[in-house]
This record gives structure tokens, C-alpha cells and sequence, in this order.
């Protein structure tokens, strides 16, 4: 999906605390969203988690949120999750699992394409897509 792409027809958008709680909150109620649309859940719930965890743990900033968002067009889903430390950025290439885990070895692995972008200040986000016509949709 273009990110250029404004308008989605499905979307569901949440501010939660940067914490481990906040973190499983996402992935429960990412996964009830994309139940209640009829949209496969098991493989984007495992990135939101990843990401969410992410958002909790490497971009925190204390007193700050993180905010995740789920967007669906007819062709594509996308994870969306923006954190308040946008100087601190992942690194696009395959990452290293000795320097940074395996969270995004796990996004990376899952879904169609990914990446991150800055803004706005002092925030980034992290994002994930998954082509949807390869799921039998």
C-alpha cells in the first residue's frame, strides 16, 4: 500500500500506556478488531505483540504513550505502532538477533514488507503490511 493512501475503508486506532500491559492490551484488542471484520488475526496479532512490546521497552519516555493503529484496505492490513522516541530508530536491513532480540527477526519474517518513519517530532513509527489476496480473501 502507497503510503500516500489517506483513506481506508476499515480503521481502528488506540492511545495505551507504554507498559507490558499496554503491550498485551494491544494484541488482545488488535486481534478482536480484525475478528470482528473477518480478517485473519493469529500472524498480524504476533506483530502487533512484537511491536507494541517494542513501543514499550525501547521507545519509552516516561509520562508518554504509544498509540497503535490497524488500517485495511480491499488489498492490504496495516500495523501501525508510534512510540515517543523518534531518535531512536530500528534498522531496516534483516536485523541482528545478538544485538536486538528477535522481535523484529519476527516482523520481518511475518509480514509482506515493513519499516519505520519519523514524525511527527518527537514520535517515529513502526510499521507492518500484509498483502491480503494471499490470505484467500
Amino acid at each position: 500500500m502507497n503510503e500516500q493512501i489517506a483513506e481506508h475503508k476499515l480503521q481502528f486506532r488506540i492511545q495505551l500506556s507504554a507498559t507490558r500491559r499496554g503491550a498485551r492490551l494491544a494484541r488482545l484488542l488488535a486481534t478482536e478488531q480484525l475478528r470482528s471484520w473477518g480478517l485473519p488475526f493469529e500472524v498480524p496479532a504476533q506483530v502487533v505483540a512484537e511491536l507494541a512490546t517494542n513501543a514499550a521497552s525501547h521507545g519509552l519516555v516516561p509520562g508518554r504513550d504509544f498509540r497503535l493503529a490497524v488500517l485495511s484496505d480491499a488489498d492490504t492490513l496495516r500495523i501501525e505502532v508510534t512510540d515517543a522516541q523518534g531518535d531512536r530508530l530500528p534498522a531496516l536491513q534483516a536485523p541482528d538477533v545478538r544485538e536486538s532480540g528477535h522481535g523484529l527477526v519476527l516482523v520481518n519474517a511475518l509480514a509482506d514488507r515493513w519499516g519505520v518513519c519519523r514524525g511527527p517530532f518527537p514520535c517515529k513509527t513502526v510499521w507492518a503490511e500484509f498483502d491480503l489476496p494471499m490470505w484467500g480473501r
